[in-house]
């Protein structure tokens, strides 16, 4: 019935999330074996104070060497905790690492297929064609520019005036005051 289109669908979970996993219920089991460890030290050391008040020394000091050894598997049991959270962590940071790589990678490849598509030879060429067409387009505006001389200028404006003069003969002569107010304010 999970098969909705006939397809399996393909598990995300990864051979190292397995370990992780694995590691963590390890860890897990050894932090309860710990607590108990830890209760039974309490307990012994409780009886074995009991134990000398009744004048029982002997299996007091049996009992405290009991606890001694419980004490070194309590040890033995933070380290091994130890070992397996930095497994744990080293782990995890790879699979961090290696995904950083694959980014890298991926990149990588995009860039060399960027690079084949615009090689230096090209991006050489093409800044060449664009210094050429700014010179050229700067020619032109050298030519339209500097073909007028001051001449030119000059009798251009006159011929503007007397265009507008003609204008203002054919308008009342409110319009040729306004408009000579503002030739005066052109000045």
């Amino acid at each position: 019935m999970g098969n909705l289109f006939g397809r399996k669908r393909r598990s995300r979970v990864t051979e190292q999330d397995k370990a992780v996993l694995q590691l963590k219920q390890q860890r897990d089991k050894l932090k309860q074996y710990r607590k108990r460890i830890t209760l039974n030290l309490e307990r012994e050391r409780d009886v074995a104070r009991q134990l000398l008040r009744d004048g029982k020394k002997e299996k007091a000091k049996s009992l405290l060497k009991k606890k001694r050894y419980q004490e070194q598997l309590l040890d033995k049991t933070e380290n091994q905790i130890s070992n397996l959270e930095r497994m744990v962590q080293d782990i995890e940071f790879t699979q961090i690492e290696m995904k950083v790589i694959e980014g890298l990678k991926i990149g990588n490849e995009c860039l060399n297929k960027m690079h084949e598509v615009m090689s230096v030879e090209e991006v050489e060429r093409i800044i060449d064609e664009t210094q050429d067409a700014v010179e050229y387009q700067r020619q032109i505006d050298e030519m339209l520019a500097g073909s007028f001389t001051e001449e030119d200028e000059d009798a251009i404006l006159e011929e503007l005036n007397a265009i507008t003069q003609t204008i203002m003969e054919q308008f009342n002569p409110s319009l040729r005051n306004f408009i000579s107010m503002g030739k005066n304010y052109e000045k």
